[in-house]
């Protein structure tokens, strides 16, 4: 047996039953060589059938256990790289894996590299676990066998290596082992929430490149009932009663942008509109308003963060008229709920206490004391495009409801909707969505029409946008009443 340029192994006492095999599979006579050649030729689903056919696998895990870390370093790692191909959708290696206690060997290999939380040996976690992902793919099996090693205290470790490396296969890894069994997703969050919890962490800290962590986000928070845990577990301890983590607001962004994808397929629940809604009413009492925002989101505020992400999920939650896999009432419940909550009460008093929009503030031609004096006293955007989302979830919620058109007269909202209807450098599509939201609120409303119609005639407000929606102000002769007429059943 040859071991060109390998002189250090011998310091490793590695079995020749071991090494043969291996050896003799490559055709090489460099032990390196020949864990490359095997990688390389396993990356094929011929090359790991060929192997698999020789049972391959059950030598390398040996090898696995009797290479010293961290002295054999560079040789495990190739090793598990080996081991991470050979079980990447061969069913035959990832049953002989489980067969051979691979999850035990792996376990040992993940806590030693994993050790010294400030200065974990990134190259083999992330090789560690990828191995394990590969696996937890085979079936019910395999996930049993590594979850019942891992859970939890092992998970909790991994989750605190903070890199987006080890991040991305740790999030597989928790995510297939509970896909399909609720039994274990309820496990993990009754029991586990300090897992996700330092995945989010993690998440916060270095980011995530691959869609494991969305998806578990997407099942944790928004198919099932656990958001509002998880958020009150990331609070830090060390902030005021009032104030956010860095972590809860990082997790309200990829919430929010989860729901916007995929708002036609994930069926919100109520709680989770609520507590988000809660959040909202939350980060208004600790938002400094008058300070302008320069940007849009992401902004260094994390206040500011938390305010617009909480009323983007809220815009996209009321937007849903007829969501996949629910029927319409399931929908409205939703909405109800939000709405006998105060949310239109809130949302309009947010525009009334904001600052008219900069082309409105220019036509009033105020002085500049008077106009010194209402920059006191009114409120800016925080974030730009605020205005524009307060006014998208009062326009969405009025969407074909009655009860919520009604709502907005009786609180003397339209006018103040109808001031939204313009240009504003500050809120892109602030116009479109103004423009969307009094066509929704006059929309089989002649009330709303008739005190539209009222505004107009006495120069209270001009809205040159109500012909785009196909309507028009007409006096009647005998009454002199003005009114809304529909121009377009006129022809």
């Amino acid at each position: 047996m040859g071991l060109d340029d390998d002189n250090s192994l011998l310091d490793f006492h590695l079995p020749k039953d071991v090494l043969q095999p291996l050896l003799t599979a490559s055709s090489s006579s460099s032990f390196k060589g020949t864990l490359e050649i095997l990688a390389e030729s396993s990356r094929t689903a011929a090359g790991r059938a060929a192997l698999a056919s020789g049972n391959i696998l059950p030598t390398v895990l040996q090898l696995t256990r009797s290479i010293p870390y961290p002295s054999g370093r560079v040789y495990l790692l190739l090793s598990l790289k080996l081991l991470r191909n050979l079980c990447a959708g061969e069913i035959s290696n990832q049953n002989s894996f489980i067969d051979r206690n691979g999850v035990s060997t792996i376990t040992d290999i993940l806590m030693s590299s994993a050790r010294v939380p400030s200065d974990p040996d990134i190259g083999i976690v992330r090789m560690g676990l990828q191995v394990l992902a590969n696996v937890s793919l085979a079936g019910q099996k395999h996930q049993q066998a590594i979850w019942c090693q891992f859970f939890p205290d092992v998970f909790v470790s991994l989750a605190g290596v903070r890199s987006r490396q080890t991040c991305d296969p740790l999030c597989m890894v928790v995510y297939t082992c509970c896909d399909g069994s609720p039994e274990l997703f309820q496990v993990l969050c009754d029991k586990g929430l300090q897992i996700l919890a330092e995945i989010v962490c993690t998440a916060t800290s270095v980011g995530f490149g691959e869609d494991w962590f969305k998806l578990l986000v997407s099942r944790v928070c928004l198919e099932d009932v656990h958001f509002p845990l998880l958020f009150s577990k990331l609070k830090d301890p060390s902030l005021g009663g009032d104030d956010f983590s860095s972590e809860q607001g990082f997790l309200l962004g990829v919430v929010s942008g989860i729901v916007n994808e995929r708002i036609e397929e994930i069926s919100v629940l109520s709680d989770f509109a609520l507590c988000v809604l809660g959040i909202f009413r939350k980060s208004v009492g600790v938002v400094d308003f008058f300070s302008r925002g320069k940007s849009g989101l992401p902004m260094d505020s994390i206040a500011v963060n938390v305010l617009g992400y909480s009323v983007s999920i809220l815009r996209d939650i009321c937007a849903r008229e007829y969501p996949s896999g629910s029927d319409f009432k399931d929908s409205v419940d939703v909405v109800d709920g939000l709405i006998s909550s105060g949310l239109i009460e809130l949302f309009l008093s947010l525009l009334r206490d904001l600052e008219p929009p900069a082309i409105i503030r220019k036509s009033m031609r105020l002085s500049e004391n008077h106009e010194g004096t209402r920059s006191c006293s009114t409120k800016t955007c925080p974030y730009m495009g605020f205005r524009k989302d307060i006014v998208a979830v009062i326009g969405n919620c009025a969407y074909r409801r009655k009860y919520v058109q009604d709502k907005i007269r009786e609180r003397n909202g339209i006018l103040v909707l109808l001031q939204q209807c313009v240009a504003d450098e500050e809120n892109p599509f602030l116009r479109e969505w103004g423009i969307w939201s009094v066509r929704n609120i006059l929309e089989g409303n002649t009330e709303n029409q008739q005190v539209v119609a009222d505004l107009e005639l006495q120069g209270s407000v001009d809205v040159p946008e109500l012909s785009g929606l196909g309507l028009k102000v007409e006096v009647d002769e005998k009454t002199q009443r003005a009114k809304l007429v529909n121009v377009s059943s006129q022809g």
